[in-house]
């Protein structure tokens, strides 16, 4: 399965527009954490990792229309047969404490981790007086980050597993993220 076709199930599966601008923004992450961890990484590898984060909640508006969020991660399986095992996989443990299917590499760590950093990115974003990515800094995620009342939905403990799981400090971490998401600001309307 390639990028389009994958962007496709996304959509196919996926309504709301800022659902899909933070599957976008993990997608673009993925594929820079694959280039940091993989620096020999192929071009379909890291399309194999960015298509991990493009689709990682594709059935988010499913499993929550069907009060099933514990079943997040695993209704998409039910529908999609096409995707690979790697990326399946992935999806499946990037809500592990539900589905029970346990990251198990650093693709599976990534988007566990990842997932819940661009929600907390784009929330200090959206607290700036010009509500652009542009003007956040690793300093200021950092710093929203120890603030336990801010972005309360952000798993910090998730978003921690970056040092202890994949060996990279959480602010290099937080910036590999956040140059990526910059990166397509315009398309996320930030």
């Amino acid at each position: 399965m390639n990028r389009e076709e994958s962007y496709q199930i996304l959509t196919k599966h996926l309504k709301n527009k800022n659902l899909i601008k933070h599957c976008r923004s993990c997608e673009v992450a993925m594929q820079a954490l694959c280039k940091h961890f993989h620096p020999e990484a192929d071009a379909n590898e890291i399309e194999l990792w960015g298509i991990t984060g493009l689709l990682h909640d594709a059935d988010y508006e499913m499993a929550q229309e069907q009060n099933m969020l514990d079943k997040h991660g695993l209704l998409l399986f039910e529908y999609e047969t096409n995707i690979s095992d790697r990326t399946a996989h992935a999806i499946k443990a990037h809500n592990y404490e539900h589905t029970q299917v346990m990251p198990e590499n650093d693709l599976d760590w990534s988007i566990a981790c990842v997932d819940q950093l661009t929600g907390l990115i784009i929330a200090a974003a959206l607290v700036r007086p010009d509500k652009q990515l542009s003007s956040v800094d690793t300093l200021t995620v950092l710093k929203r980050f120890k603030e336990k009342s801010f972005a309360k939905g952000a798993n910090r403990e998730a978003i921690k597993n970056c040092e202890e799981k994949l060996g990279i400090p959480l602010d290099q971490f937080i910036t590999i993220t956040l140059n990526a998401m910059q990166s397509i600001q315009k398309e996320l309307g930030l």
